[in-house]
């Protein structure tokens, strides 16, 4: 399954984007602040309308302007995880991951969800509320909740932006481990070139809402805008100031 869009818009945030995720991989989109990383993920949920492109996964059409095609977030079975959690404060974490599982029969969905939490390294966690949670673990439990709607397509908005580095760090090794396992299109949105690095099969870079280039991490740092047998491209230089201002001196031990 196959994650392809073309996302077009002149405001609030102009968009000329062009995304395309394969089942297993994990493609993140970087560039600085309003350069569109987050309004294009809401494009892929259904959760903001473009004025034109369309949205394709696999074999159906959730969104294509020139058609009048608009599938619902809820008729998309995407997992989401918000900057911010966006978890129900009031609900504990069992209860946070059950709300995904309403294609479940009642009677399954503490089971379920007990499972997904297990899987994100919760056991023993599920009664507590939100507040009663680190910021990690709120993480995971969005995370657990994301994958519970068993979906085609998860998208991480900054899901590390607001955890201290260790944390961070430790939530990185998890993911790792975890998306070994899954095998739909991940689409991660970082302004952190080295994490994307680390995590990504791929890295399309925005700058104004603009696919400047997408190729392997490894490729894509080293000659930012060039390709085979071609000069570099002046259109990259965002590219080059922004990796400039991303990457942090080594960490001393």
């Amino acid at each position: 399954m196959k994650l392809v869009a073309r996302l077009e818009q002149s405001a609030p945030i102009p968009l000329a984007a062009d995304i395309a995720c394969d089942s297993g991989e994990l493609l993140a989109l970087v560039g600085p602040s309003g350069s569109g990383k987050s309004t294009i993920l809401r494009c892929l949920a259904g959760l903001h309308r473009p004025s034109g492109g369309s949205v394709r996964c696999g074999d159906e059409t959730w969104f294509d302007a020139s058609r009048g095609v608009d599938v619902s977030p809820q008729q998309r079975r995407v997992g989401f995880v918000f900057q911010h959690y966006a978890l129900f404060p009031h609900l504990s974490a069992l209860a946070n991951v059950m709300v995904a599982l309403q294609h479940l029969p009642t009677r399954e969905r503490a089971a379920q969800a007990r499972h997904w939490l297990a899987r994100s390294k919760l056991e023993g966690l599920e009664t507590r509320r939100p507040a009663e949670l680190s910021g990690g673990q709120q993480q995971r439990v969005a995370i657990a909740r994301a994958l519970a709607r068993e979906p085609q397509v998860l998208l991480l908005d900054e899901p590390f932006s607001a955890l201290d580095q260790v944390t961070r760090r430790k939530l990185l090794r998890q993911l790792i481990e975890l998306r070994r396992s899954l095998a739909i299109p991940i689409i991660l949105v970082t302004h952190d070139l080295e994490e994307a690095a680390l995590l990504a099969d791929s890295m399309t870079v925005l700058h104004h809402g603009h696919t400047l280039q997408t190729a392997a991490p490894d490729e894509l740092l080293a000659r930012p805008g060039e390709r085979a047998g071609r000069a570099p491209d002046r259109s990259a230089e965002p590219l080059r100031r922004y990796g400039a201002r991303s990457r942090r001196p080594p960490t001393r031990r």
